[in-house]
């Protein structure tokens, strides 16, 4: 039987988390988004705002996740020396984490990038030989008790 896990005796606090990830591309491709010769356009600014909006989603995609009203999220995308990093923070005041979020946001922004540039990655037979995604973990968690006035 599926079913969720009670949190209704548990007190609000104030919860953060941030995870982190790479999607690793090739020279290639880094120059081209360096150089915002992307053909489908900015794939930081189409990865970032997918990013916030799966982070608004995750209990539709995650059976057992709560829904949580987040105070606050964000989403950053990097060209570093091997591929795209994503850093991506999730807050809320509840009765369960936003991990979950997080890692959600993380990842669906990286999947956007990679949807942008993946005719950019593709080999003659259609393959993806220099890009993989991950790994894309939690970085912190963090809980506090509400400061009441």
């Amino acid at each position: 039987m599926a079913r969720q896990k009670d949190v209704a005796g548990k007190p609000p606090l104030r919860r953060r988390a941030v995870a982190v990830g790479e999607l690793r591309v090739s020279a290639g491709t880094r120059r081209a988004i360096r150089r915002h010769a992307v053909e489908k356009g900015d794939p930081f600014a189409a990865g970032e705002l997918a990013g916030l909006l799966a982070m608004k989603r995750t209990p539709d995609l995650i059976p057992h996740c709560h829904a949580v009203s987040l105070t606050s999220s964000r989403v950053d995308l990097e060209v570093g020396r091997a591929g795209v990093r994503v850093r991506a923070e999730a807050e809320a005041v509840d009765r369960t984490g936003v991990e979950m979020e997080a890692l959600v946001g993380a990842s669906v922004a990286l999947l956007t990038v990679w949807d942008m540039v993946k005719y950019l990655e593709k080999d003659a037979r259609g393959r993806y030989p220099a890009t993989s995604l991950g790994p894309v973990r939690v970085l912190s968690k963090t809980k506090v008790p509400v400061e009441r006035p």
